[in-house]
């Protein structure tokens, strides 16, 4: 989709502070630490190097904006999850991203990256818990399908949706939706760009809790 093509990094905010105006549509990347979530923005950019990819988990400790153009942006947010990661950084980035979820006026979505081998931490389970309270939408890309064989993927397809629809979806009237999702096998790419891609076309004046 034309509108990921133009991605470019904008801005990276290490306090609630330091985030752009609250203006237009911001939709969030989220994920725990090594389960692909740069790579994903990456092939949605078809950009090898937009988000930072790297080899040591918990090295992104930024929230990086990446600017699509017309005041819309992807926000790729710190991983999470990563047990080498000082005790005193978990917890600024733990407020820190509690905050941005609930609070964040222009934050139109989420996408949660899961690695499909290790769904629904408990820590992924806390980030729906978050961001399931604003009743905005959740796309979850299972990541790594190419890991797993087709008949293995789909069964923790189905039973990801089933958890996600009883507990965040369906049953609180929430738009949540998953998908699987290879970086290396560029799968399922056209079905990510569909459903993020509406998002982004919303009249800002549509935007859940959207302020002016």
């Amino acid at each position: 989709m034309a509108i990921f093509q133009n991605a470019s990094y904008f801005i990276s905010a290490h306090h609630l502070s330091d985030l752009p105006p609250p203006t237009g549509i911001e939709i969030a990347f989220a994920g725990r630490s090594n389960a692909g979530k740069s790579s994903a923005i990456n092939t949605l950019a078809n950009h090898n190097r937009l988000a930072f990819v790297s080899k040591q988990p918990g090295r992104t400790q930024l929230i990086n904006f990446f600017s699509l153009g017309e005041n819309r942006f992807l926000v790729d947010l710190p991983g999470y999850g990563y047990a080498k990661v000082p005790h005193a950084i978990k917890d600024h980035w733990q407020k820190t991203l509690a905050t941005y979820l609930s609070e964040r006026v222009c934050l139109f979505g989420l996408v949660l990256v899961m690695d499909i081998r290790h769904p629904l931490t408990p820590l992924d389970q806390q980030m729906l818990e978050w961001f399931s309270l604003n009743k905005k939408p959740i796309h979850i890309l299972l990541t790594k399908a190419d890991k797993l064989s087709r008949e293995a993927s789909y069964k923790i397809l189905r039973s990801v949706q089933k958890e996600i629809d009883e507990k965040w979806g369906a049953s609180l009237g929430i738009e949540c939706t998953v998908q699987l999702f290879s970086s290396l096998k560029k799968q399922g790419v056209d079905d990510a760009e569909t459903i993020i891609g509406k998002w982004l076309n919303t009249p800002v004046n549509h935007v859940p809790n959207f302020i002016a």
